[in-house]
């Protein structure tokens, strides 16, 4: 595949948040996309979101030219169809951190692209050597962990397999450098870097509140105050989702059979009350909902 004509259409796999960021930065950059969920209900519910989210871009860029929400969306296809993917030159896959679906999304794309597709797995624990094998050419998967809001971040962690061989690595970054990102190659381990240490360090802060050692409102300010964060790590906890943090440390704990990735009690407690962060409105803040 030339250069000139590699990415005339890519795949993205699951309109969740991250999902919605990728498929948003790529249209944004006019790479058309086709945005794949499994109910119209969800689509519809994307497409509410990126609108809302260029408008939010616009104000909170670096770039000086206005952003037209329409024009964005008409790079984008939403659709519940998986043959739509038939012919994409690249997917970025971002269901949710569980291997069963994982497993069965990787098994249907197989079937249904060619064997020159590149499938990029935006996972946060999953090995990607693990997924490489459940695909024909297993050389060709690779991973890429987007950091929200995708738009607004200049860099992605990219995790080489066992088996992702030079040329994957190469059209990654080729996609990424056109999406004006920066990509850091790394190894294949649970929990990759970024996550390793940013939910290792979310987990200790939730048994800090656990503890009543202190509030998750102080807990976020010393660390903002004291090391230049822009958000505190329960902050980030409730942006990406208490259950994801819960089930990234479930991850960490069973791939690692150490106590340190013990996943803190209140976690549990939290998901089991629909205490889930942004998305329920209630996590260790209170959110309006409504957007």
């Amino acid at each position: 595949m030339e250069n000139k004509n590699r990415f005339k259409v890519v795949g993205v796999i699951g309109a969740g948040t991250i999902g919605i960021g990728v498929a948003q930065n790529l249209a944004q950059k006019n790479i058309s996309v086709v945005l794949l969920d499994i109910t119209e209900v969800k689509l519809k519910e994307a497409k509410a979101r990126i609108q809302q989210n260029v408008r939010l871009y616009s104000i909170y860029s670096k770039e000086k030219n206005k952003i037209d929400v329409n024009e964005v969306l008409n790079f984008i296809k939403f659709t519940t169809n998986y043959q739509e993917l038939e012919n994409v030159d690249y997917i970025i896959e971002n269901v949710t951190e569980n291997w069963e679906i994982k497993k069965q999304v990787y098994s249907k794309i197989n079937s249904i692209c060619t064997e020159s597709t590149v499938f990029a797995a935006n996972t946060s624990c999953i090995s990607i050597t693990k997924i490489a094998h459940i695909v024909d050419n297993p050389e060709r998967v690779i991973g890429v962990h987007f950091m929200n809001p995708v738009p607004l971040k200049d860099s992605v962690e990219v995790i080489k397999g066992v088996l992702t061989n030079d040329k994957t690595i190469s059209v990654t970054n080729d996609l990424l450098s056109k999406m004006k990102k920066d990509s850091i190659v790394i190894n294949d381990m649970p929990g990759f870097v970024s996550n390793r240490l940013m939910t290792f360090m979310i987990n200790e802060a939730a048994f800090l509140v656990q503890e009543n050692v202190a509030s998750a409102s102080d807990i976020d300010n010393i660390l903002k105050n004291s090391y230049a964060q822009t958000m505190g790590p329960l902050e980030t906890a409730d942006l990406i989702g208490i259950d994801t943090i819960l089930h990234s440390m479930e991850v960490l704990y069973d791939s690692f059979k150490d106590g340190k990735y013990r996943p803190c009690p209140l976690l549990y407690k939290m998901t089991q009350a629909g205490m889930l962060g942004r998305k329920s409105g209630q996590g260790f803040y209170k959110y309006n909902t409504n957007f």
